[in-house]
Parts: C-alpha cells; sequence; structure tokens
C-alpha cells in the first residue's frame, strides 16, 4: 500500500479485514503520520514512514497507491521493475463492492452532484451511501453496502488512472475543461483519463452526459452502454437554494440519474427545494453596506471561476490566485472584460493570472487573504459583490479550500464587525 492518508488507511484494514498480509508505506513526516501509523499498526499492518524503501514493495502480490500519488514515487517505480501489479485505491473497493455504482466525475460540479443525488436517493427511501473523491473513500465504506445499496461515487482523473475491472451502472461526466496541468503533459491526457470512467461498461448501463459541453457530445457514439444527454436551457428553473446558473445543469444531472436509480419526481423536487448547496461553493457569506461578499472558495479551476462570475448579477470585484496548476488563466478574459471591475491577486500563481489577463481590468496585489479583503471593501461600491473564486487549488497558503474559505469568511466577518452588520441569512 502506497499513502497512509484516508484512502491509503482504509485500503490497509480492507485488505487486511479479506485476509491479506499488507504492508504500508509512505514518505510523508513520520511525526504527522504518527497517529494513522499506530492505528494500522494496532491492526497488525506493517508501516514504514518519512521513506519509501524497495524493499517495502519487491516481493508484493499487488500494490494499492493512494490517488494522490505521484507517477514518480520511487515506490512505483519499484513496483514496475519488479513487475507488480499496480492498482488504485478505488479499484480495490470495487473489487469487493455488492452495491450498484453510480460514478460522477468531471472537472466541475462533482461534490454538489453526488452530494445531491445521495440525498435524493435517501429522501426517495432508496438505500444509498455517498462516498471517493468527496472525503470518505470506497474502501472505508465497504461494510455499508449490501446488493442493494446505491453507491453514489465522486470520481477523480488521479483515481481513473489506476482503474482494470472498476465498472460502475450509471457513469456521469457533468464537463472536462483544463484542469491538472501540473501532473497531465497535455489537456488530451488529462481528457482521456476522465473517459475511463466508462471504458468497462456494457449495454445494459447507462453513461449520462452533459450535451451543453460540445467536447462530450460525441462520446456517445463510442459508448457501449445506454446513452443519455441532458439540456440545459436558459428557460430551466428550479425552486431550490442552490444559487447560480452553473447548477441547473447540475439539477438535471442529478434528476436524470436518480430517475434511472427508481426515484420518482416529486420527491426529486421536494429534495432539491431543501438543498442549500455545499459550504465554499458560491455561498453568500455577508451582504455589507451594499455589497455581496460570496465564498467560492471551491473554484480552483479556470471553467469554475467563469461560472462563477457569469452568475453574479452585479459588477465584480475577484479575489484570485492560488498554487499554480499551469493553467489556461487567459480563457476567461472574456468574463473579466465584461462584468469584473476589480481583480485582486494572491498567492504562488498571482504573476501567471497577471500576465494572462493583462488590459483586461484594473489589477491590484494583495499579501494575504485579510489584505484582499480589506481591499475589496476599499473598491467595492453598493450594489457590486466581493467574490472569492481563486481559479486555483489553495495548497501554496492554505491546508485545503475549505480552509482558504474559512479564512475569508473570518475576514468579511471582521469587516462587517467594523460595519455593524448583522450576519447574512
Amino acid at each position: 500500500m502506497i499513502g497512509l492518508g484516508n484512502s491509503g488507511s482504509s485500503a490497509a484494514v480492507l485488505a487486511r479485514d479479506n485476509g491479506a498480509e499488507v504492508r504500508v508505506t509512505d514518505a510523508g513526516d513520520p511525526s504527522a503520520l504518527r497517529e494513522a501509523r499506530e492505528n494500522l499498526e494496532a491492526k497488525g499492518i506493517k508501516v514504514e514512514t518519512g521513506a519509501h524503501t524497495e524493499g517495502f514493495v519487491k516481493g508484493a502480490d499487488i500494490v494499492v497507491v493512494s490517488p494522490g500519488v505521484e507517477e514518480t514515487s520511487p515506490a512505483l517505480k519499484w513496483a514496475r521493475l519488479h513487475k507488480v501489479p499496480v492498482i488504485g485505491e478505488m479499484e480495490l473497493g470495487y473489487r469487493f463492492c455488492k452495491g450498484r455504482i453510480i460514478a460522477i466525475t468531471g472537472t466541475n460540479g462533482k461534490s454538489t452532484v453526488t452530494t445531491l443525488i445521495g440525498r435524493i436517493l435517501k429522501d426517495a427511501g432508496l438505500d444509498a451511501v455517498v462516498c471517493g473523491n468527496i472525503g470518505n473513500s470506497l474502501s472505508g465504506e465497504i461494510k455499508k453496502i449490501s446488493k442493494d445499496t446505491w453507491v453514489v461515487l465522486e470520481v477523480s482523473s488521479f483515481q481513473l488512472e489506476t482503474i482494470v475491472d472498476f465498472k460502475p451502472h450509471i457513469a456521469v461526466i457533468l464537463n472536462i475543461t483544463d484542469d491538472h496541468m501540473d501532473r497531465y503533459t497535455k489537456f488530451s491526457d488529462y481528457f482521456a483519463e476522465k473517459l475511463k470512467v466508462f471504458r468497462n461498461q456494457d449495454e445494459n448501463d447507462h453513461l449520462v452526459l452533459n450535451y451543453d459541453a460540445e467536447n462530450l457530445r460525441a462520446l456517445g457514439k463510442a459508448a457501449k452502454s445506454k446513452v443519455s444527454f441532458y439540456r440545459r436551457s436558459e428557460a430551466d428553473a428550479f425552486d431550490t437554494g442552490l444559487k447560480g446558473t452553473h447548477n441547473t445543469e447540475n439539477i438535471l444531472a442529478s434528476i436524470l440519474v436518480a430517475s434511472i436509480a427508481g426515484a420518482k419526481m416529486p420527491s426529486m423536487l421536494k429534495t432539491i427545494k431543501d438543498f442549500n448547496g455545499l459550504p465554499h461553493r458560491f455561498e453568500t457569506v455577508a451582504i455589507i453596506d451594499g455589497v455581496e461578499y460570496i465564498d467560492d472558495s471551491k473554484g480552483t479551476t479556470v471553467d469554475s471561476t467563469a461560472r462563477a462570475v457569469d452568475s453574479c448579477k452585479t459588477p465584480v470585484i475577484l479575489i484570485a490566485g492560488g498554487k499554480d496548476k499551469h493553467s489556461d488563466y487567459g480563457a476567461i478574459r472574456p468574463k473579466i472584460e465584461a462584468k469584473v471591475k476589480e481583480l485582486i491577486l494572491i498567492g504562488e500563481a498571482a504573476g501567471a493570472i497577471r500576465k494572462a489577463l493583462i488590459g483586461a481590468c484594473a489589477m491590484h496585489d494583495a499579501r494575504d487573504m485579510d489584505e484582499a479583503v480589506g481591499l475589496a471593501r476599499r473598491l467595492a461600491k453598493k450594489g457590486d459583490s466581493v467574490l472569492l473564486s481563486p481559479m486555483c487549488s489553495s495548497f501554496d497558503m492554505y491546508k485545503n479550500y475549505k480552509h482558504r474559505g474559512e479564512v475569508f469568511r473570518k475576514a468579511v466577518d471582521g469587516i462587517r464587525c467594523e460595519a455593524q452588520e448583522v450576519p447574512y441569512s
């Protein structure tokens, strides 16, 4: 087992519980991994931390790799050298999964659609387990899954890299746009990994595609499975707490999948009405002096930020930047020119974004989130929106997108107290 995070630890326990002799290797800081190591060692699992050693890999019957492990990992190189088969944690979980899998992938919207489908199915009285890239691994949920369970699984391109037999009954591709160019050599490589989600399907399965995404339209011709398309039009409207025009697509995808699984429309519409979305996804956190402050910290791609900007009905002061994934920041220029009056840049990618968007709008630099929010407050006028939607991942400055969003909210709370405004609800 390579990797001692949530996925690796869950996979190690699953394999141990099914009779395997398990070894886990992680090159991370031993002090940071001590609790996870001790938990596995208490179950009789051998663990090494701080560095990978060849002896830990040599002689294994199979190597299971966590999705965050890079191809350049020495442990993976040794596995190939010694001709040890390599699979991912999701593939391992699939091999022990008795339920029917709904696999949701795409560059944007995966977590929202995964969560919403899970709630729709549960509210409809169906047995459903929500897991995968959303935070809890498939391997860790196996004991909860029976043959009657719908497994609603968020799937990333990293997880799809290492599948072999993985075969969802319903596969969903929401969109595929520029992302993870720090991991993939070119966009076509990333695109190809996403398409693996339906590679093993047959005529008894379903592939659900977003027909509004032009680069997905032709996929139905290549699929062996039954193919369903859905289309968003500006006339589509739902009574829902979900904000943003892009969420119309997410709702339509969820309805189509849930109907295939057996949910009925009245129940689905009730769940959609009550669903307010997930934290840090185009979420209004305050209205101060007539200015709306929106937390879209989960906007970690250029396309997701374009969707967020497009969903704002008022002029935008945009806070963007973070860990540079070598994305094509210039692709958002038309949206910036049309709707963004001020762009405040933070983090590692600030220079690259500035270079790509020079002349599109007024730009400013900020050292941290507090300074960015303070500057946004001074620049904003009544009727404007201050939008945190970074176009980048968070790991240059924060633990994750949630941490980044919390820091933004705390900074907004600070100016709300100065303005003596009551919290937004």
